[in-house]
């Protein structure tokens, strides 16, 4: 299930919304939470996604691995650029995105642990995207987010 691929498997999206309600239930300033939806966006993005959605995913994953943005400073760069819509820009959906999977941070002790596992979701989905790197830095400076 690693792939990236549509989640038809009912115990992949059991422990996503797991690893959610854990996140959630945390209370964290830092905002952890933002990193597993924007990781899950994007792992199963389908063709039918709208661009928005996985748009913001990927840019959310990307100010995070790349920038080390918190979920928090995700979410204030999502209402920033929601302001003024655009066409959002999304290329080609890789194949194969992340080795990374939900059931694997949920397999992570709560805690440290398992928050250093949604770190490494969301690189791992991230990497699989990479090639999107310069379009969507390229907006966020234009949009003066970075």
């Amino acid at each position: 299930m690693g792939n990236g691929q549509a989640s038809t498997d009912p115990t992949e999206e059991a422990a996503y919304h797991e690893v959610c309600a854990y996140t959630l239930t945390r209370g964290d300033a830092a905002f952890i939470h933002q990193h597993v939806v924007d990781a899950w966006a994007a792992q199963y993005a389908s063709p039918t996604s709208k661009p928005i959605g996985v748009f913001f995913a990927l840019l959310g994953l990307y100010l995070h691995v790349e920038h080390g943005f918190t979920g928090r400073a995700v979410q204030k760069a999502h209402m920033e650029l929601a302001q003024r819509p655009e066409p959002w820009p999304v290329g080609p959906l890789p194949s194969a995105r992340g080795s990374v999977t939900a059931t694997e941070v949920l397999a992570a002790p709560a805690g440290p642990a398992r928050d250093a596992a949604i770190s490494r979701w969301a690189a791992s989905v991230w990497n699989a995207y990479a090639q999107q790197r310069e379009t969507i830095d390229g907006l966020l400076r234009r949009r003066g987010v970075l």
